[in-house]
């Protein structure tokens, strides 16, 4: 009996701190709520990274810290394809361009595109927001192709290294994609191509890895009306170079429209994926899941972290990277809208445009 009474309170002190989570356990809708106080942003500041010109539009922010530092790494779609750009901030609100991290190429399977996303970022909410080094240099992966247009054909996801993240400095890209649709490996969700991708670092050996990787794709399958569909799924590394599938079945997904672009902040014992969706309902917007062990997420089914409300995002408000610093989150998302397609910031708390943090 004693013994009984001893291995329960046991229990209840470690399901407290999440330690008795099973990898099949769901989070609690009351946690969930929870999550979604801390994080909602209903407050849009505004456009932080206007079109540069008309005829280029800005995509897909990634932010981080370092030396007290803001940089946001951003693509650029010019037309012919994808190239990646970084700027820094003071305060998070303004930004000033640096210059390109990653260009255009000839005759290389990446030639026109190249949307690059900061790797190893630290993920704990409210923390550092410093990128993490592997083998002394810093990681990015990156959607990359050889076909002009916007996200043509058949892309994969490559990997490249940087000395320094802070400069514009051109990255070390490996000469080969470490996920296609071509693979043998490649699962029904993924063969068709693959898109955005996001690289964590796993400290805790959740999926028994040390490196795992988000990512969006799309199958030949489709949906009930035979079009084509973008899901969540997960790869892991013990190298950060060679890449395997994890499961057979997406993370998220809603077999119709888009589930895209994640990225992952830790809250407590809760591992936050924030996420877009598309046109399984109107438009695109900004939502997210809930997970104890990195790969069994529980769907926020609440209402939108962000949608269209303003003129700038008027048709879109998508792909996030949100962060909280100094009691405030700050939301930064791609809006599209009357002004374009810009990156835009929404708050928790309301701010001026003379705000500083």
């Amino acid at each position: 009996m004693m013994k009984q009474v001893l291995i329960g309170c046991v229990w209840m002190i470690s399901a407290s701190f999440g330690l008795a989570q099973t990898r099949e356990a769901k989070v609690s809708q009351q946690v969930m709520q929870n999550i979604f106080e801390e994080i909602r942003t209903p407050y849009k500041y505004g456009i932080v990274i206007p079109q540069p010109d008309s005829g280029r539009m800005v995509d897909s922010p990634t932010v981080f810290r370092k030396g007290g530092i803001w940089y946001m790494t951003y693509i650029i779609f010019d037309g012919k394809g994808y190239e990646t750009w970084l700027s820094k901030s003071d305060n998070l609100l303004q930004w000033t361009h640096l210059g390109k991290i990653m260009s255009f190429t000839e005759n290389t399977w990446d030639a026109t595109q190249k949307a690059g996303y900061v790797a190893l970022v630290a993920t704990e909410w409210g923390g550092s927001y410093e990128p993490e080094q592997f083998g002394d240099r810093y990681w990015l992966s990156y959607l990359g192709g050889s076909e002009k247009g916007y996200e043509a054909g058949r892309l994969g996801i490559g990997i490249a290294t940087s000395e320094d993240l802070t400069k514009p400095n051109e990255v070390t890209r490996m000469p080969q994609p470490v996920l296609s649709a071509i693979d043998k490996d490649a699962r029904w969700y993924d063969d068709k191509t693959i898109y955005k991708s996001l690289v964590i670092r796993d400290k805790a050996r959740k999926t028994g890895h040390p490196f795992v990787m988000y990512y969006n794709a799309k199958g030949e399958k489709g949906d009930d009306k035979g079009n084509g569909f973008e899901s969540i799924a997960m790869a892991v590394s013990d190298d950060m170079t060679h890449w395997k599938r994890a499961g057979d079945k997406p993370l998220i997904t809603r077999n119709t429209g888009i589930c895209g672009d994640a990225q992952i902040a830790k809250i407590g014992d809760v591992y936050v994926m924030f996420y877009f969706g598309a046109f399984w309902k109107p438009g695109a917007f900004e939502r997210f899941a809930c997970s104890y062990d990195l790969q069994n997420w529980t769907d926020w089914t609440g209402p939108d972290l962000i949608s269209p409300t303003e003129p700038f995002d008027k048709t879109y408000a998508h792909k996030p990277w949100v962060i909280k610093w100094n009691g405030v989150v700050y939301h930064f998302y791609n809006a599209v809208g009357e002004n374009g397609r810009v990156i835009a910031l929404a708050t928790s708390k309301e701010l001026s445009s003379k705000s500083k943090n």
